[in-house]
């Protein structure tokens, strides 16, 4: 052999890496698919984190404002004497009054009372009743004198206290029924407890 330059390989040699094209290519491949599937993966991850925060903080509905407390939805009103003889009882004043109720829930009365220690109250229909929103019950109400002593002689500013329940609460509210009551109970409560009553 002669002259200069790179050994040329003789008959029936070949190089190493000779015959064997594309040894490289499979792992290329296997690298490629690999990348991919980690690019899906976090870009899976990535939707569902930003999903998962917008949900987190999407606006919330407001929530339903609570009923409004029996005591500022319902009024009392007094309507007349019951005057035909022979209702009221001895020593005792029959009248009635309007119950409304303007809104929210249904109000259940629980009570009917009054703070004098010498008076009894009764009424018709007897508590607990029930009055439906929008509507008006009308009430009679009997008071009894049961010691003149401890009964008011003049009624300046009576009331009635009434216990009233809804869905949002339980309350005792004194209601003021006017001067038409105040005049009414003290002529009632004058007869009852005249001169030689108790």
């Amino acid at each position: 052999m002669t002259g200069i330059g790179p050994v040329e390989p003789g008959e029936d040699t070949r190089a190493h890496d000779a015959g064997r094209p594309g040894r490289h290519t499979p792992r290329l491949r296997a690298g490629s698919r690999a990348r991919r599937t980690a690019t899906a993966a976090t870009a899976a991850l990535a939707v569902t984190a930003a999903g998962g925060y917008l949900y987190a903080t999407r606006p919330q509905p407001r929530p339903a404002p609570p009923p409004p407390y029996p005591s500022q939805v319902v009024d009392l009103v007094y309507l007349t004497p019951v005057a035909p003889a022979g209702t009221a009882p001895a020593g005792g004043f029959r009248f009635t009054v309007a119950l409304v109720v303007r809104s929210g829930p249904p109000v259940t009365v629980t009570r009917v009372s009054q703070p004098n220690a010498g008076l009894s109250v009764t009424s018709s229909p007897a508590a607990p009743f029930r009055t439906k929103p929008h509507s008006t019950r009308k009430i009679t109400v009997t008071l009894r004198v049961t010691e003149c002593g401890k009964a008011p002689r003049n009624a300046g500013f009576p009331f009635l206290d009434v216990t009233l329940r809804n869905t949002r609460a339980i309350q005792t509210h004194s209601f003021i029924l006017g001067r038409r009551y105040a005049r009414d109970l003290s002529r009632a409560l004058r007869d009852a407890c005249g001169q030689g009553n108790p």
